[in-house]
């Protein structure tokens, strides 16, 4: 009986282990699905900077997870080369203490404003500045930076993963923190237009947010940030 059990336990243990997905891969079932895997662990295939500048001079990866150099001086995004419409985007996340970074979709060069993208806000809210400033809390986690504020608050713990779930299929945007829905938007919206007229990008050419098609980007913000499992599917 015991080396029964003992063989099942075994036999348990390695359907566990080989059921579990490893980081920065795709399962069959992703695969077929459509997934698309931005970072692969190892390198910066399939990333970019906008100024021509390798995006290894500031970027590394350590153990399959991507991060900013601690020594980096300048701030340096780096962006997919590929852009993106209709899309649902999930990236694992852990943030340092005091730190703060961003996703930005849909992200392209205007004609008045420069390089700009709507902004899934990463920051660490009790410790950076920045969470305290903006209107109704719009700087702080998982917002649409500057512009709206969650409706349902996720809180996060400094050195911990998270998942970071960006959903865009038309004029309308979901933000998602580990699963949970936190904000949903309409490009198109009267909310959306009054909320981009009180933000910095007021000024910008053609419109903040209009633009449909874009780069994904992870921003260097100066802080340490740590990315994995990066993949975008597209809808």
């Amino acid at each position: 009986m015991n080396k029964l059990i003992l063989s099942v336990s075994v036999l348990l243990l390695a359907v566990g282990v080989h059921g579990q997905t490893r980081d920065n891969m795709l399962t069959t079932q992703e695969q077929a699905d459509g997934w698309q895997l931005l970072f692969n662990g190892k390198d910066l295939t399939g990333w970019k900077t906008t100024r021509g500048i390798s995006p290894d001079e500031d970027w590394q990866i350590t153990d399959g997870v991507l991060s900013v150099r601690p020594e980096t001086k300048d701030h340096r995004d780096i962006i997919s080369d590929e852009q993106y419409s209709d899309f649902d985007l999930r990236i694992d996340f852990k943030i340092t203490e005091g730190a703060n970074s961003g996703i930005k979709y849909f992200f392209t060069n205007y004609e008045e404003g420069g390089w700009l993208g709507p902004e899934y806000q990463i920051i660490d809210n009790q410790n950076h500045p920045d969470a305290k400033l903006g209107l109704h809390g719009n700087r702080q986690l998982s917002t649409l930076y500057d512009l709206l504020p969650v409706t349902n608050k996720v809180a996060i713990k400094v050195g911990e993963w998270n998942q970071a779930r960006i959903v865009a299929q038309g004029s309308k945007v979901t933000h998602y923190v580990n699963g949970q829905e936190v904000l949903t938007y309409d490009r198109k919206s009267p909310e959306f237009k009054q909320a981009r007229e009180l933000s910095k990008f007021k000024d910008v050419k053609p419109s903040f947010g209009t633009i449909n098609t874009g780069h994904v980007l992870l921003q260097d913000h100066g802080d340490v940030v740590f990315f994995k499992n990066i993949k975008i599917k597209s809808l």
